[in-house]
């Protein structure tokens, strides 16, 4: 599966527990065929035939329903979380941040900004035009609350769905893109706020595809994400190109990652050393420092520590790490 949504492959979907999956997009149905995968990764589907370039509003029918579920790895939902997704191609936009050269954490300031109520309009194209006072109070960093798609209009972000979409209502992503281009411009750094450790209730479509969660495993604000049973590798790949896609697609310069605590993963390798290896990886291939913070209440020195020393490395080669506590 490719990060972008985009190209021959662009409807693939994960479903491994339905027994026929039906693509509807542009208002035409296209059955879907199981794909071979390797061992691990199984349930995915193909649409051959399917609309290959263009924009297109699509959704899929699991097992003969008449209700089509939007894709869990939407870019665009025009029309909310419960409706139909749009596709988005992000390297159609023409970046003009060329000459940005990143920042270092150590020493910075950070603002902490909802884009509902930054402004009175609550849009990105709004927040982008007093990116210059924020400069001028001598901020480093423009921390994003969390903006992936959610139901309704205002939210915090902490009950988001679809975590691979920005909400419409703040423009989408291509309002996200110009927004990191005029913070790159006026000299500040973006880190954008994601949760990992739990959806919302409303819109959260992701069980009806396949085991996302662990149902009945929960943690304080709902059903924990399977990150070490049946069907985890997939999961687990789908939070690492998420992480991806705003550092490289998006260009932001870190992530500011939501109550690691509560992740519950007993694989070998701890999805957070996943991660730190991610951010090193993006941060060699742009050449610029991708920074991860990590908020916890456990006060363990290993997210800390190298990778060669059993930690999980977000302090290393290109990933700068710090932990806050949980609030």
């Amino acid at each position: 599966m490719t990060l972008v949504n985009d190209g021959p492959e662009r409807f693939d979907v994960w479903a491994p527990e339905a027994g026929s999956v039906v693509l509807l997009a542009d208002g035409r149905e296209y059955a879907m065929q199981k794909k071979e995968t390797a061992p691990g990764s199984g349930g995915w589907w193909t649409a051959p035939g399917a609309p290959a370039q263009g924009e297109v509003d699509y959704g899929y029918l699991l097992d003969g329903d008449s209700k089509p579920l939007p894709d869990p790895r939407s870019r665009r939902l025009p029309s909310g979380v419960h409706e139909l997704s749009r596709t988005f191609d992000p390297a159609s936009y023409a970046w003009q941040d060329s000459g940005w050269r990143g920042k270092d954490l150590t020493g910075s300031v950070i603002y902490e900004l909802h884009v509902g109520t930054f402004t009175p309009a609550g849009t990105l194209d709004a927040a982008a035009e007093k990116l210059g006072y924020l400069a001028g109070l001598g901020i480093d960093f423009v921390e994003l609350l969390p903006v992936n798609g959610f139901n309704g209009t205002h939210n915090w972000g902490y009950d988001g769905v679809q975590w691979y979409s920005v909400h419409e209502g703040y423009g989408g992503p291509a309002a996200y893109q110009r927004f990191v281009d005029a913070a790159h411009a006026a000299g500040l750094g973006v880190i954008q706020d994601v949760v990992y450790n739990h959806l919302g209730p409303s819109g959260n479509y992701l069980p009806k595809f396949g085991p996302y969660l662990k149902q009945g495993d929960a943690n304080t604000w709902g059903d924990s994400l399977n990150l070490d049973g049946a069907g985890s590798d997939v999961v687990r790949e789908y939070i690492l190109e998420n992480a991806a896609l705003w550092l490289r697609d998006y260009h932001v310069d870190g992530l500011r990652l939501d109550a690691v605590h509560a992740f519950r993963d007993e694989r070998a390798v701890h999805l957070l050393e996943e991660l730190g290896a991610l951010g090193d990886a993006v941060a060699a291939e742009t050449g610029l420092p991708k920074t991860l913070i990590a908020e916890s209440d456990l006060n363990n020195p290993r997210l800390l520590y190298p990778r060669d020393a059993n930690g999980y490395g977000w302090r290393g080669s290109g990933a700068t790490t710090s932990t806050t506590p949980s609030t």
